[in-house]
């Protein structure tokens, strides 16, 4: 006669596939907030002036940013503003401006507003073609999705299964959508290093999800659960480890690199979805997986 712990199901036994109704609904939200911000600017990812041309100006001087914006916003349609202060102090030491339009116009434009000229001095000028920025671009977003596919093959290598390897791919593909959602909802302007960090996302992604499937589907020592609990508290110490040290590192150079600041915070948008999509949606499909199987 089964005893009564016998008869009681855990709590993730009872619920775990109602969970999966929560990462499905924000992948869906997701894959529509996307294709809505496609059809409004013809793009999925909102490009700031090194992936579609534009000019950058970074002044030495002191100003009044919030007065500095009304001023731009007077003549040009598409800019950021941006300001680099002293890490120890917090004094504001220069400030950026990038724009969509020729560097002369630009220059005119900040100068009238200064007062003062804009010499090598005293100021910085890049200028970015948009037909060189575009195909930068393109190229970006090929690697992308080469790499994407070229993980797919190796998971599908690795377990030969396709639920499995469904499931750890579905996760990666997840963790991409939605970060890339939630970055455009921010109003975060990507640049080639936030490409780069979708890049380095995908590989932080299927980490987890591998250790996840492999626990599960080829080690039989212990019961399901126990190997789904000794998987979770390895999952979870790597990415909140990952996360800690990103976090402290964004944290060092927010006001220092606009590049390294971009970079971290879009591994950290990622790798909070991934504990969503890891622990929530492949644990979910490979737990219904391995029940069906008989795989416990």
């Amino acid at each position: 006669m089964e005893s009564e712990a016998e008869k009681k199901k855990n709590w993730h036994d009872k619920y775990y596939k109602l969970l999966l109704f929560i990462p499905a609904l924000l992948l869906l939200t997701s894959l529509i907030y996307l294709f809505s911000f496609y059809q409004k600017t013809g793009d999925i990812i909102n490009r700031d002036i090194s992936l579609k041309g534009g000019t950058s100006i970074t002044v030495f001087a002191q100003t009044d940013l919030n007065e500095l914006k009304i001023f731009l916003e007077k003549t040009f349609t598409d800019f950021s503003v941006r300001e680099i202060s002293d890490l120890r102090t917090g004094n504001q030491e220069a400030f950026i401006i990038e724009v969509s339009e020729e560097p002369e116009k630009v220059k005119s434009e900040l100068e009238s507003y200064l007062g003062f000229d804009l010499t090598d001095e005293n100021s910085s000028i890049e200028f970015t073609g948009s037909s060189l920025s575009q195909g930068f671009y393109r190229q970006l977003r090929t690697a992308i999705i080469i790499a994407f596919i070229l993980m797919s093959l190796v998971v599908f290598i690795i377990f030969r299964t396709f639920v499995p390897s469904f499931a750890v791919i579905l996760s990666a593909f997840a963790d991409i959508v939605m970060s890339l959602a939630l970055v455009n909802l921010l109003g975060m302007k990507v640049s080639a290093a936030g490409i780069v960090a979708f890049l380095m996302l995908i590989g932080y992604s299927v980490d987890s999800d591998i250790l996840l499937t492999t626990r599960i589907l080829k080690r039989r020592e212990a019961s399901l659960n126990t190997r789904i609990l000794l998987a979770f508290k390895t999952g979870l110490t790597m990415t909140l480890t990952s996360l800690a040290a990103v976090s402290v590192s964004l944290l060092i150079v927010f006001t220092l690199s606009k590049t390294l600041t971009q970079i971290f915070s879009i591994l950290i948008i990622g790798l909070s979805f991934d504990l969503i999509n890891t622990w929530i949606t492949n644990l979910g499909i490979l737990k219904w997986y391995a029940e069906n199987k008989g795989l416990g």
